[in-house]
């Protein structure tokens, strides 16, 4: 099945009000559980943060463009690329604590997980601390999710779910 995008352009300049915000329409236009929700890096003269939702059907394509633009978004057809970063997807809502990456692959849609600094496989018993915070990135048609090594053996996602601004201490 060939999903049906609908990027959302709300000249958001950041990723956690974007993730906030692709929350709340999500919720608001009471979207299905196998829902990709994904923000993207615009870059340019205005650098911001687009959305995209991916959908199951056309009609329901078309009812939330509809009432995006009633509510003063612009939103229009396809992805800003392909390489959205995914904030709500198949089974995210179950990737909290620790799990091993079997349970994390067999839990939610992403295909594959990626330890930064390493080029082989990592064992699927392997444990990953989530920190309830986990975003996946498409890369070549897989949602591929990049985690790091943490103390004690085990891994955690790459992304921090609270990141120091920068200059934060000066």
């Amino acid at each position: 099945m060939t999903p049906y995008v609908l990027t959302v352009d709300a000249g958001t300049q950041d990723l956690r009000a974007a993730d906030h915000l692709l929350l709340t329409l999500a919720a608001e236009l009471a979207l299905t559980e196998g829902t990709f929700g994904c923000t993207h890096l615009v870059r340019g003269e205005r650098p911001r943060v687009a959305l995209s939702f991916a959908v199951e059907s056309e009609a329901v394509l078309a009812a939330a463009r509809e009432w995006l633009t009633a509510k003063g978004y612009e939103a229009t057809d396809g992805a800003p690329d392909e390489a959205g970063r995914a904030v709500l997807y198949p089974g995210s809502e179950a990737l909290t604590g620790t799990l091993t990456i079997a349970e994390l692959l067999s839990r939610s849609a992403i295909d594959r997980v990626t330890v930064l600094g390493t080029g082989g496989e990592t064992a699927s018993d392997t444990t990953v601390v989530t920190r309830d915070h986990v975003r996946p990135q498409w890369q070549n048609g897989e949602l591929v999710l990049a985690v790091m090594p943490a103390a004690g053996g085990t891994l955690v996602p790459f992304e921090v779910p609270d990141p120091t601004p920068c200059c934060a201490d000066h």
